[in-house]
């Protein structure tokens, strides 16, 4: 089934870039994504959230274009864009009229080529994303507990540091840094290409190397981390801040997304929090004795290409004691371990992971985003052809040996937040 419904073509150019085309005649529309394989993970220290930050500059013009002046040509042509930065990739895309194409290859091919690297635009973009930071980070609710829970679970791999950066980092960031960073990571041999919709191979290949075939290559950024050793004991930390409830976060390791692993570990996740109907609703959140209890891990195909974190939390509710709750949700962790789950569960578990996979392949965008995701993390969107198959896979016992291989109080990490006044606070120092 998915070899037909992601049944790309794959094209290089001689400078190195790979061009995914699927034809798709259904509806006059098409998906223009470009895909580059930098993301935190290509990072280090004093240079954390170059990438993201990458992803505001390349709205700020080029020699052709001035700032977002990118975004209006694509809006007033009738389509929609945006761009996101994850630990192992950055992702730029357009959905368009079909008789737009040109259009999008021109803009893409133009800010590649000619983007204004200059102060004026770095200090602009540096000060949004310290903005954002401190909005999505310092001042949310959990953002700084979640960091100092990736900064703890991980010893040595880049994982460790947030995706937006460290502040220090960010108010660093150098011109040089910059210019050589788009030099190695935005070359066409760092990229993909991917054209999903209502086009002709033969033209989309034509417009390519009419607009991307002068570049040249270069040598890639580093893409050897610093391999993660097993853990061997919890970690635990607390963490202070003005709150209004207790909580806990806590990190399990668990393997990276080419890992069959993945598909017992994703019904593991819905079996215990997605909806009302799971472990952790049923029994924390319908009688009140917590606000929020849920496990978190990215869908396919967000999930990370090297060893990743599960996530299970807590938010307490008003007079529920943080260390109770957190040894009863164990106690239900336990409960998968020792008894499995139902057939039931698990074939519901199935249900919802595919139903939710298959509403996305209805849309020309998902399926760019499967093809040109699974080409930067795994070497060949091929692999995206299993995807289904390995949902089918899916058995209670295989949700039970992987709760008792990776949900093990020596590969956890936990880290709980521990509200306090205002004053106590000041007097903590300040966080940025």
């Amino acid at each position: 089934m998915l070899q037909e419904i992601l049944g790309f073509s794959r094209h290089h150019l001689e400078n190195g870039l790979k061009v995914l085309i699927l034809q798709d005649h259904t509806l006059p529309i098409l998906s223009y994504q470009v895909h580059f394989a930098v993301g935190s993970r290509h990072e280090r220290p004093g240079i954390t959230g170059i990438s993201h930050l990458f992803e505001h500059m390349m709205f700020r013009g080029s020699k052709r274009l001035g700032p977002e002046e990118f975004s209006r040509i694509i809006q007033a042509n009738g389509g929609n864009l945006n761009a996101f930065t994850t630990l192992d990739h950055t992702t730029y895309f357009e959905n368009l009229p079909a008789d737009k194409l040109e259009l999008a290859v021109s803009l893409e091919a133009e800010r590649l080529s000619n983007l204004l690297l200059t102060e004026e635009n770095l200090e602009t973009e540096r000060e949004v994303v310290r903005s954002e930071r401190k909005m999505r980070v310092v001042n949310s609710p959990f953002g700084l507990l979640i960091e100092k829970l990736y900064a703890l679970a991980y010893e040595r791999h880049p994982y460790r540091w947030p995706i937006i950066g460290w502040d220090q980092d960010i108010r660093r960031l150098t011109i040089s840094d910059c210019k050589e960073y788009y030099r190695r990571g935005y070359a066409p041999n760092n990229a993909v290409v991917v054209v999903v919709g209502d086009v002709r191979e033969e033209e989309v290949l034509k417009l390519i190397s009419k607009y991307y075939g002068h570049l040249p290559s270069q040598p890639p950024p580093e893409d050897t981390p610093l391999e993660e050793p097993p853990q061997r004991g919890e970690k635990r930390a607390v963490f202070k801040k003005v709150a209004q409830l207790e909580a806990f976060f806590a990190g399990f390791h668990v393997p990276g997304i080419t890992h069959e692993d993945v598909y017992p570990l994703l019904a593991l996740a819905h079996i215990l929090s997605e909806g009302k109907s799971s472990r952790f609703w049923r029994r924390f959140v319908k009688g009140g004795e917590a606000v929020e209890v849920k496990v978190k891990v990215d869908p396919l195909p967000f999930w990370p290409k090297d060893p990743a974190l599960l996530i299970v939390y807590g938010i307490a509710s008003p007079g529920t004691d943080l260390e109770g709750l957190e040894e009863r949700v164990w106690e239900e962790i336990e409960r998968v371990k020792d008894q499995g789950v139902t057939e039931e569960e698990a074939t519901k578990a199935k249900k919802g992971l595919r139903s939710s996979f298959i509403s996305g392949l209805e849309t020309a965008f998902f399926r760019g985003l499967l093809g040109g995701i699974y080409e930067i993390k795994t070497g060949g969107f091929e692999r995206a052809h299993g995807i289904l198959e390995g949902f089918d896979g899916i058995t209670p016992e295989e949700i039970r040996r992987v709760a008792r291989t990776y949900l093990r109080e020596e590969n956890r990490t936990v880290v709980v937040l521990r509200p306090v006044s205002p004053e106590e606070n000041e007097v903590l120092g300040p966080v940025e």
